[in-house]
């Protein structure tokens, strides 16, 4: 892990080593309350096909907050920008998961320039019909909910917490291993003990929101069908946080577009089936 001081943000970023020499960049970005480590199980296996990084957002993981508190998409976006700007690397193979999908979707639609392929698992794009298990995700960016959570949640141990957030994001938590989840509720309790660590998770989850209300130019579906790079969509058919009923109109939505339906994933397939991910992955560059 290191740190790269930028305009306004101090960004950490975990780099994954490359197996041989010459191998073309990637970058990849995590999604709401999450971090770079959701990458690691498919870093690992893609190391011998691209050189891998992911970022930690600001106000996540180990990057402090913004200086200007902006937690909006294009707030994040502009992160992205900025990094991939200062590495020199672009363009990469970009990736997203959930709002990092919502991210790295504008980053393309923007900056074409730095973005060789587009890999997309359960991106966070507008939903006309939201799933009943998603709502409580998006009302934590309503009003008070800064100061309401920690009263909420300071009675509930951390395993308690951690099981909850992996539950809802695993489509089978079966699939949980004991490592994985100690690590999960080590993190939780580091994060957590952030003074800043339930801002940037509530005003990140109204950003989102927010996002999801513009249209136009702005729209976030209007963006991907800017979209120029090759772009793979990974969807899981257990996901209770995106619809896979969306994978049919993002695969409309990107012109250049694989789709990759896990009838057995949740919300992170990357971290359940990093496998399969992967080969999807390889048939793109391949392609």
């Amino acid at each position: 892990m290191r740190t790269v001081e930028l305009p306004g943000m101090t960004l950490a970023i975990r780099r994954r080593a490359a197996d041989r020499d010459g191998l073309e960049p990637a970058l990849m970005v995590h999604g709401l309350g999450g971090s770079s480590r959701n990458w690691s199980a498919l870093m690992e296996l893609i190391s011998g096909d691209v050189e891998c990084e992911a970022l930690d957002l600001p106000g996540f993981g180990a990057s402090p907050p913004p200086d200007d508190g902006d937690y909006s998409v294009y707030g994040h976006t502009r992160a992205v920008i900025r990094c991939l700007e200062s590495s020199g690397r672009g363009p990469v193979h970009l990736m997203g998961n959930s709002h990092g999908g919502a991210v790295v979707t504008r980053v393309a639609a923007l900056r074409p320039d730095l973005v060789r392929t587009l890999t997309l698992v359960a991106p966070a794009l507008p939903e006309v019909l939201v799933q009943r298990t998603a709502l409580p995700t998006a009302l934590l960016g309503a009003p008070g909910m800064t100061r309401l959570l920690p009263r909420v949640m300071d009675g509930l141990p951390p395993e308690q917490r951690a099981r909850n957030v992996l539950g809802l994001c695993y489509g089978d938590p079966a699939r949980i291993t004991p490592e994985e989840f100690s690590a999960a509720v080590a993190e939780l309790e580091r994060r957590q003990m952030l003074p800043y660590f339930w801002d940037s998770l509530t005003r990140t989850a109204r950003g989102l929101v927010n996002a999801y209300t513009l249209g136009g130019q702005h729209s976030l579906w209007r963006q991907a069908e800017r979209v120029l790079a090759p772009t793979l969509l990974v969807y899981g058919g257990r996901d209770r946080l995106v619809s896979p009923r969306m994978a049919r109109r993002a695969s409309r939505a990107f012109g250049q577009s694989r789709l990759l339906v896990l009838p057995e994933a949740g919300h992170v397939a990357m971290m359940e089936f990093p496998e399969l991910v992967g080969r999807g992955f390889r048939e793109l560059l391949a392609a």
